[in-house]
C-alpha cells in the first residue's frame, strides 16, 4: 500500500508513481480524506479507508437567492433539467421571486406624478391604520383538502409536522398531510384520520401500530394506553376487539372465538366483545391466556377469519371531541363570521366581516362602527387617492398578466410540445381567461354554486356566446391541484362518449385560479335523487335506475377499452340530464392503464365507502377497482342508501358490508328501497334480485372473482331483457383470448345463490336506448 501526495483524479495514473514504482505489479487507487502524518502500519490504512472520502455536487441555480426572496427551490426534470424558483403568488421564475412587475409599475407611475402627490397615499395609509387599529386581518383559513378529507374549523392543515398551532383551529386538531397529500394524520401523533363527522363532533381514526398487514399479530399492543387522547375521547360507539395470546392453559372454545394467527409467529385468538369502555376490560373467559383489547368500529359477521380481524383494525375506531372545548362555531358562522382559536389564551373567537374580533358572534350593537365611520370620513381625500393608486397598479399588473397568461399554459411546466404530445388522441382544450369565467359566474357568487366537485367547487355559469356551463374551481389548498387539473384535461381530451361529460375548456396553468369548464347537466347527480336534496321527488323508478346502471357501466367499459381507470366511481360523480340519461364526470383521479400490465402501483385515492379494499391494502390499482366501486353504486340504486352512514350500526356503516351480509343471508328484501315495488311487482323483484347478485360479484374481496366491466354491461342488459345472466356470463367466458386478461376465473355465485332462490319468469321492459356512443 502507498499513500499518494497529490489529489485523487478519477482515471489518472497512480499518484506519486515516480516515488513509488509499481515494479511490474497491477495497481488500483481509491480516494481517502487528507491525512498529514506518515502512515506505515496496515491498521492505519484500514482506518483511512473507513473514514471515507469527500464528494461535491454541482447543480444549476442560486437556491440561497431564491429562498431569500421568499421562494422555494425546485428542479424541473421535464424542462431540460432547469432550476425554478416557486414563488408564493404561483409564479415559477428562473432565479428569484423579486416583484419586478410591481416595481416596474410603480416606477412608471412615479414618472407621471409629482413627488408631493405620491406622499398622499402614504399619509392616507397611516390614517387608515388608525381606523382599523382594533381589527385583525382575515387570514387565509379556507377549507383545505387532504386526500378525501375536507379540513375546516376546528381542524387546520399543518404545513409541516413541526408547526404547533394556527389561528384556523384548535392546536390539538392540526392535521399533517403526508404520502403526497393522501394520508391525513393528527399532528405529532401516530393517529391516521380516515373520516370526519362535523355534525356529530367525531372522527374515524386508525393507529399506525396496528393498521399494517401484520397488525393482528401485535396482540399485546393497547391502543388506549399508547396515545394521548386529550381533547379526544374514545366513543361509546366502538366495540372491543379482544386478543388472547401466550396461552398456557386451556383455550376457550366458545364459537365466537376465532383463530386469528394468520402469519403470526405465535397462536392468537380473537373475540369481538360488546361496547368498548375506557379502562374497563370486557368480561370474557380468558382461560390461561394473557389478553389485550382494542376499540374497533364493528364486524361483518359473528365468526371472522384472521384476514377479517386485520381489516377491522385497518377500518379504525371512532374518536369524539367535546364541542365546548372548540367553541360555538355554528353561531359564529350563522352571524356571518369565521371561526378562529387563540391557542395562546385557549379562547375561541369569531372573526367578523371587516376584521372585527368578537367573542362568539358578529351580531350586536352598531355603535362600535359609528365612531370608526366618523374617523374614516375624516380621511376622505387621502383614502380616495390611495384607492386610485392601488387600482392603477392592480390594473397595470392585470394587463401585463393578461397579455401573457393565455399562452403560459402551453409554455410553462410541461411545455407546448409535451402537452400536445399528451393530447395526441384529441384536440387541445380551448383556453378561457379568468375574467371571462368570473363574469360568467357573477364573480363566483354563492348563489351560482352547484356543489362539491371532488377537488373543487362547481358553479353554474353562462358564457358570452350564450352557452350554459358548469365551472369547477379547484381548491387552492389541494396539494395536487395542478396534477389533477392537467390529468382531467388530458383524460377528457382523449375521450368522446355519449355518457361522459364534455369538457369545453380550461384556464391556463398560470391563471389566478385553475378552472375547468364543462357542459352543464341540469338534473343533479344520482346521489341527489337517491338520498340527497332531490330524493323527495321520487323520480328514480326501478326502470330508470336500471337504465342508469347500464349507461354508467357502458361509460366505464368505454374508458377501460381505451386503457383509462376512473378511480373515483360514485353516485356523486354520475350526473343526470332532464331525461335521466347518464353523464359520468370528475376525472381528476383517473389513470392511464396499459392493457399489457397487470396493475398500476399508486398511493390509494378515492372516496371512503367506494375504494377497492385490495387497492387500499396493497396499493395496486386495476380495472377491477372500478368494478368494486360500481358494485357499491348498484347497491345504492337498489337501496337508496348512502355508501357511508355513521348513524347505522357498527357493522353496517359501510354499505358494501351491509349488502354482502344481506345478500349472503338471503335478506335482500331488507336492503331494497320499499318505494321500488319489490313486494308488489314480480318483474321488478326478479330484476332487483339479479342486480343484487351481480353487485355481490362486483364486491368480492378476491379480484379474480369479480367480473370485468364488459361482463357487467352484458349481464345488466340480459337482466333488463329477461335473459339469464348466467348464460350471458358463459358466452363471455368463451370469448376470444384478447379479453382473457379481464377475468381469470368464472363467476362464482354466493352460497344458495339469490339468482336460483328468487328466479321468476321474465318479461321485457322498454327503457331508453342503451347503445354505446
Amino acid at each position: 500500500m502507498y499513500l499518494g501526495r497529490r489529489s485523487y483524479e478519477p482515471g489518472a495514473p497512480l499518484p506519486g508513481t515516480t516515488a513509488a514504482p509499481t515494479a511490474g505489479c497491477q495497481f488500483s487507487a481509491v480516494p481517502v480524506l487528507p491525512e498529514s502524518p506518515e502512515l506505515k502500519a496496515l491498521g492505519d490504512y484500514e482506518s483511512l479507508m473507513r473514514r471515507g472520502f469527500l464528494m461535491q455536487w454541482t447543480v444549476p441555480g442560486d437556491c440561497a437567492a431564491c429562498n431569500a426572496s421568499g421562494g422555494q427551490c425546485r428542479f424541473d426534470t421535464g424542462a431540460m433539467n432547469a432550476f425554478r424558483c416557486y414563488c408564493p403568488d404561483g409564479r415559477r421564475l428562473p432565479a428569484t421571486c423579486a416583484p419586478a412587475s410591481v416595481n416596474s409599475s410603480i416606477d412608471q407611475l412615479a414618472t407621471l406624478m409629482h413627488p408631493t402627490v405620491l406622499l398622499l397615499p402614504l399619509v392616507a395609509s397611516l390614517l387608515l391604520l388608525l381606523v382599523l387599529q382594533d381589527h385583525v386581518s382575515a387570514d387565509d383559513c379556507e377549507p383545505a383538502r387532504c386526500g378525501n378529507l375536507t379540513l375546516r374549523y376546528p381542524f387546520w392543515l399543518s404545513i409541516n409536522n413541526n408547526e404547533t398551532s394556527s389561528p384556523c383551529g384548535h392546536k390539538a386538531f392540526g392535521v399533517w398531510c403526508s404520502d403526497g397529500g393522501s394520508m391525513a394524520s393528527l399532528r405529532g401523533s401516530s393517529i391516521h384520520v380516515l373520516a370526519i363527522d362535523y355534525t356529530n363532533d367525531s372522527l374515524v381514526a386508525s393507529h399506525n401500530k396496528v393498521a399494517g398487514d401484520d397488525g393482528v399479530c401485535q396482540a399485546n399492543f393497547n391502543i388506549s394506553s399508547s396515545i394521548a387522547l386529550s381533547p379526544f375521547s374514545l366513543s361509546s360507539r366502538n366495540r372491543a376487539l379482544c386478543f388472547l395470546y401466550n396461552c398456557n392453559g386451556t383455550v376457550p372454545t366458545l364459537p365466537d372465538y376465532a383463530n386469528a394467527t394468520s402469519n403470526c409467529s405465535t397462536p392468537i385468538y380473537a373475540y369481538l366483545a360488546g361496547a368498548y369502555i375506557w379502562n374497563t376490560p370486557p368480561a370474557i373467559p380468558t382461560g390461561g391466556c394473557e389478553y389485550a383489547y382494542v376499540p374497533v368500529l364493528g364486524t361483518e359477521a359473528a365468526t371472522m377469519t384472521a384476514a377479517n380481524y386485520s381489516r377491522l383494525l385497518k377500518d379504525g375506531f371512532v374518536l369524539d371531541w367535546d364541542p365546548i372545548i372548540v367553541g360555538d362555531c355554528p353561531t359564529c358562522n350563522s352571524s356571518g363570521g369565521q371561526c378562529r382559536y387563540d391557542n395562546t389564551t385557549g379562547e375561541f373567537w369569531c372573526l367578523c366581516p371587516g376584521g372585527r374580533r368578537a367573542a362568539s358572534t358578529c351580531a350586536g350593537p352598531k355603535n362600535y362602527w359609528g365612531m370608526k365611520i366618523g374617523i374614516a370620513c375624516g380621511t376622505g381625500g387621502g383614502v380616495l387617492l390611495l384607492v386610485c393608486f392601488v387600482i392603477f397598479v392592480w390594473h397595470k399588473r392585470k394587463r401585463m398578466k393578461q397579455a401573457s397568461g393565455s399562452n403560459d399554459f402551453m409554455r410553462s411546466g410541461s411545455s407546448s410540445q409535451s402537452f400536445s404530445k399528451d393530447l395526441e388522441l384529441g384536440d387541445s382544450p380551448h383556453i378561457f381567461t379568468y375574467e371571462e369565467l368570473e363574469e360568467a359566474t357573477d364573480g363566483f357568487s354563492s348563489s351560482k354554486e352547484l356543489g362539491d366537485g371532488g377537488f373543487g367547487t362547481v358553479y353554474k355559469g353562462k358564457l358570452r356566446d350564450g352557452r350554459v356551463v358548469a365551472v369547477k374551481r379547484l381548491y387552492k389548498n389541494n396539494y395536487k391541484r395542478v396534477e389533477q387539473f392537467l390529468n382531467e384535461v388530458k383524460i377528457l381530451s382523449h375521450v368522446l362518449h355519449k355518457n361522459l361529460v364534455i369538457l369545453y375548456g380550461c384556464t391556463s396553468r398560470s391563471s389566478r385560479d385553475l378552472l375547468l369548464v364543462y357542459e352543464f347537466i341540469p338534473n343533479g347527480t344520482v346521489a341527489d335523487h337517491l338520498h340527497g336534496p332531490r330524493a323527495t321527488e321520487r323520480g328514480l323508478t326501478w326502470p330508470v335506475r336500471m337504465n342508469i346502471a347500464i349507461e354508467t357501466a357502458e361509460a366505464l367499459a368505454y374508458l377501460h377499452a381505451v386503457e383509462i381507470i376512473h378511480r373515483d366511481v360514485k353516485t356523486n360523480n354520475i350526473l343526470l340530464d332532464n331525461n335521466f340519461h347518464v353523464k359520468v364526470a370528475d376525472f381528476g383521479l383517473s389513470r392511464l392503464y396499459p392493457l399489457e400490465v397487470t396493475h398500476v402501483s399508486t398511493v390509494p385515492q378515492g372516496t371512503p365507502g367506494y375504494v377497492d379494499p385490495v387497492y387500499h391494502q396493497c396499493y395496486k390499482l386495476t380495472d377491477k377497482s372500478d368494478v368494486y366501486s360500481f358494485g357499491v353504486v348498484l347497491v345504492e340504486l337498489i337501496s337508496s342508501k348512502p355508501a357511508v352512514d355513521m348513524s347505522r350500526s357498527h357493522s353496517e356503516i359501510n354499505l358494501a358490508n351491509m349488502a354482502l351480509n344481506r345478500i349472503q343471508n338471503h335478506e335482500v328484501e331488507q336492503l331494497v328501497d320499499p318505494e321500488l315495488g319489490y313486494e308488489t311487482d314480480e318483474e321488478t323483484k326478479r330484476m332487483i334480485d339479479l342486480v343484487a347478485e351481480l353487485a355481490f360479484q362486483c364486491l368480492q374481496l378476491e379480484r379474480d372473482l369479480r367480473p370485468s366491466i364488459k361482463e357487467v354491461v352484458e349481464a345488466l342488459i340480459s337482466i333488463k331483457n329477461g335473459d339469464s345472466p348466467e348464460k350471458k356470463m358463459d358466452r363471455i367466458h368463451s370469448s376470444p383470448k384478447e379479453d382473457s386478461h379481464l377475468l381469470k376465473n368464472s363467476i362464482q355465485y354466493s352460497p344458495d345463490s339469490v339468482i336460483h332462490r328468487f328466479h321468476s319468469h321474465s318479461t321485457t321492459h322498454s327503457v331508453a336506448s342503451n347503445a354505446s356512443g
